[in-house]
């Protein structure tokens, strides 16, 4: 075609890094993708070489059985501007390779892409074009075109799939296809839905291997080779477990292999126990083996220092580019009790009891006792994944799996850092609209050295925006997870607050409604005490009868053991009670019951495949714990059952905004002044009330004759302006007279000539509302009032990019003191939806605009009549690294 036929004019340069990417495949598998080089000929020929005469016929339109040398060097060497290639790599071999080339002057480009045979349905195509339509649009190309056969549906498939809006026109049995290459909505979906389906696949790969190979299996006890290979033995692993070991024949009495290659059958899984220096030399073997995801228990990488940190990133970059995922190194392992598996591939010596949750955990110490707490409190566990350093395999990819794991109902998750909030924040997200999500994040003040690679850094103001907004349950400790996930697991959620509270002790009636309150839980009625006498039946009718008012959605049992009468008649009591009442259908039940920790036998509810069920009731040691999962349990329950919002973009002059800001970079500007600013904010329709800035007293009266009395007089001082003696300001100026008064004040306590006159806005509540740049998070949009009290404490919510109508709207009544906006005390309300607008339109101009690194609106004066903004700064930065958008990639 003619794209071949042109001739690389430009010197060899080397290539843009940001194109380079590890993806996932639609089978699970990796690739390594970069842009090509000259270096890459003899790999493009015998690439060539491999391909089929049909794969051949498609691409090149006729037959072209041998690549010449003068075609393989014109298609490798390329200017990176106006002719692009990217190749995808398994091993050392390149698998599939796109290019573009610019058509003349034009902001168009012709692009194609070939996929080797052996590799054609894993989603090659797919993900080629969409990395060089990201790299086309670095490049200043706004649209694709592209010639395909017409008998080539695949690849017609591929361009007409990607949710674009292609155009085509047929001749001569070619198709032609156009399409402009912004993301448009549907493509980001579409994408997203391809990465979703992706990772969970590779974790799939993961958790339901047919084969486990322990490269290291030992015979020595004392090794964690012998010990991994032991777990997967005594947990009965319902398929083929292959030690391997050089030096011996057999451990623990099943034959050895001295290499996974010497392996005769197929291998899923390898769990890697040797030293970190031996790691790499398995890579390979696992490659040509076909094995689909390494488990490495090795400790000796990034924890150790900066050596082991360059050995761990070569080690992921080489399994990735060898086509395999990584948990771990330093991991516990990964457990899987469905009796189709039986997988115990970990340290952990017992197979936790099957149910329907899954645990993921950054610590492979704590996923020791969290694997023996589960068993004790009788939690079962669907899946469980501990990543150690999270060089590769990491908890975002856990909860693209869990998304549509039939197996399970509830996720926990033990964080000690993040690898890419923002995915995690749109993960989390999704998920918890469906199954509930609790975390316990840890770190707070410093990240172990296991972890220092793979973190990025996240203010503790954002990570509390980020579960806020996705509807995470955080907890503060292990305890408390459990606590929570009990009720989860095992009972039905709310339909709303109000609680009843039934039990035989008075004092621990009055202590779960004075946490019940504290909690924001209503009280449907007074504690009913039934007495320390009461028998069973008559315990059980109390139970029945709060169970089945209308005004109640949640119980709370507490019960203090008698002396004459056993506790397990109680026990029983109280389950045919709630079955007969059916309460465990529609109104969780949380019990402070014998004292006891979990899920007691007397209160069990067996599953249909044998395990605790929906329906079996949790007990807590103590009221108060009881209590405070309800009320954890029912703040979720009212997230989810909120409207999801929409993602709303007001009119907005966009491309304006976009040209001012580069134009303004490119001078240097980071620090917009008032005209600057002024201009930038009416992009997106945000007025500042009209001023003047002016330097001597009569320029100041000629303003406020032209802007109109009553005016005001600030400082441009912003210490003396935004005080809250307002001892930088004047107000209700309403003559000549009182203008010069006021100039000569505010000139003498600042020492400065220059103020501003600004029209007096009607009356309101003073807010504030600026963005917080998180560098490596992100941006969050923040919302409060003004006033001592308020900054004192800290009163201020904030919510992280981007933000639907909704996020808007729970925003600007967060703050403690939105009170005062909704009449407090009689008072006229403010005009919320000024101020929603208003901050809808701060948000989408951080979306728009990442280069906008601070704003602030201060003060905002919220009335009846509407939000007049009366004051704002803005500045300006480079970009920070966007971790959630652009073309897949595991970063």
């Amino acid at each position: 075609m003619d794209e071949e036929a042109r001739e690389e004019t430009g010197p060899e340069q080397d290539y843009p890094r940001q194109w380079e990417a590890d993806v996932v495949l639609s089978d699970g598998g990796t690739v390594h993708m970069r842009p090509i080089t000259p270096a890459d000929k003899d790999k493009l020929v015998a690439f060539h070489g491999r391909l089929s005469d049909r794969t051949r016929y498609y691409r090149y339109f006729g037959p072209y059985p041998r690549m010449p040398e003068r075609d393989a060097r014109r298609f490798t060497q390329v200017d990176y501007v106006n002719r692009v290639a990217l190749v995808a790599l398994l091993g050392d071999d390149i698998v599939a390779v796109g290019r573009f080339d610019r058509l003349g002057e034009q902001e168009s480009a012709e692009v194609a892409f070939v996929v080797e045979d052996g590799h054609q349905g894993r989603g090659l195509g797919s993900i080629l074009l969409e990395h060089l339509a990201a790299a086309a649009q670095e490049c200043g190309l706004r649209r694709f075109v592209a010639e395909v056969l017409a008998e080539n549906s695949t690849m017609v498939r591929v361009f007409r799939d990607a949710g674009y809006q292609v155009s085509r026109a047929m001749e001569e049995g070619v198709v032609h296809l156009e399409f402009d290459i912004d993301p448009t909505e549907e493509s980001v979906a579409v994408a997203r839905a391809r990465e979703q389906a992706a990772e969970a696949r590779s974790v799939h790969n993961l958790l339901r291997p047919r084969a486990v190979a322990v490269i290291g299996a030992s015979t020595d006890h004392r090794k964690i080779g012998h010990a991994v290979l032991t777990n997967l033995l005594t947990a009965d692993f319902n398929g083929p477990v292959y030690p391997v070991n050089p030096e011996h024949r057999s451990v623990r009495g099943v034959r050895a292999y001295a290499s996974v290659l010497d392996i005769p059958d197929e291998v899923d899984l390898a769990v890697v126990a040797i030293p970190a220096a031996g790691v790499n030399e398995v890579l390979d073997d696992c490659l040509a083996k076909g094995v689909k995801t390494l488990v490495i228990v090795s400790s000796g990488f990034s924890e150790t220092g900066s050596e082991g940190r360059e050995v761990e990133r070569e080690m992921v970059r080489a399994a990735r580019v060898h086509g395999m995922r990584v948990v771990g190194p330093n991991a516990l392992g990964v457990v899987n009790p469905d009796p189709e598996f039986r997988l115990n591939a970990s340290l952990a010596p017992q197979l936790p009891g099957r149910g329907r949750t899954g645990f993921f955990c950054q610590s492979g110490a704590l996923g020791v006792a969290i694997l023996e707490t589960a068993t004790e409190r009788g939690l079962g566990l669907s899946t469980f994944v501990s990543a150690g350093n999270r060089a590769d395999l990491s908890g975002n990819d856990l909860l693209q799996y869990w998304q549509t794991d039939p197996a399970t109902d509830v996720v926990l998750l033990y964080l000690e850092s993040f690898g890419n909030p923002r995915k995690f924040g749109r993960l989390a997200r999704r998920l918890a609209r469906s199954k509930p999500v609790v975390v316990v994040k840890s770190g707070r003040n410093s990240v172990r050295a296991g972890l220092a690679a793979t973190t990025v850094e996240i203010d503790e103001t954002s990570v509390q925006a980020l579960f806020e907004q996705s509807g995470v349950i955080r907890v503060e400790s292990v305890a408390q997870m459990f606590d929570t996930a009990l009720l989860l697991a095992h009972q039905p959620l709310p339909q709303g607050d109000r609680v009843s509270i039934v039990g035989n002790s008075s004092a621990l009636g009055m202590i779960a409604a004075d946490v019940a309150q504290a909690q924001g839980l209503q009280l449907a009625h007074d504690p009913v005490d039934v007495g320390a006498s009461a028998e069973p039946d008559e315990f059980a009718a109390a139970v029945r009868d709060a169970a089945l008012r209308d005004d109640v959605d949640a119980l709370i049992t507490v019960f203090a053991p008698p002396v004459a009468v056993p506790g397990a008649a109680y026990a029983r009591a109280l389950r045919e009670a709630l079955h007969e009442a059916d309460a465990t259908r529609s109104k969780p039940v949380a019990t402070t019951f014998l004292a006891a920790e979990g899920v007691p036998d007397e209160l069990r509810v067996p599953g249909p495949d044998g395990t605790t069920g929906k329906g079996s009731v949790p007990s807590y040691p103590s009221p108060e714990r009881s209590v405070l999962a309800l009320a954890r349990v029912t703040r979720y329950a009212k997230w989810r059952a909120a409207p999801k919002g929409h993602f709303v973009r007001p009119d907005v002059a966009a491309e304006e905004a976009r040209s001012l800001v580069e134009q303004w970079l490119a001078e240097g500007v980071s620090e917009l002044g008032d005209e600057r600013t002024v201009r930038l904010l009416e992009c997106y329709g945000i007025e500042l009330v009209p001023f003047r800035k002016v330097g001597d007293v009569d320029a100041a009266v000629a303003a406020a004759e032209e802007l109109g009395y009553p005016v005001v007089l600030k400082s441009t001082s912003t210490d003396l302006r935004h005080r809250n003696d307002l001892v930088g300001v004047r107000l209700d100026l309403t003559g000549p007279e009182a203008v010069r008064t006021a100039y000569e004040d505010v000139r003498r306590v600042s020492g400065v000539e220059q103020v501003y006159v600004q029209r007096m806005a009607g009356r309101g509540t003073s807010c504030v509302i600026d963005l917080l740049d998180d560098p490596s998070f992100g941006t969050l949009v923040s919302f409060g009032l003004s006033g001592v009290a308020s900054e004192l404490l800290g009163d201020k919510a904030y919510r992280a990019l981007p933000l639907t109508d909704v996020d808007v709207a729970t925003l600007v009544r967060a703050p403690r003191a939105a009170p005062l906006l909704v009449g407090y005390r009689g008072v006229e309300p403010a005009d919320l939806s000024a101020l929603e607008d208003l901050v809808l339109r701060v948000a989408t101009l951080a979306e728009d605009l990442p280069e906008v690194r601070y704003l602030a609106l201060q003060p905002v004066l919220a009335s009846p009549t509407g939000a007049a903004v009366t004051g704002a700064k803005v500045s300006l930065g480079e970009s920070p690294a966007a971790l959630d958008t652009g073309p897949r990639r595991l970063r």
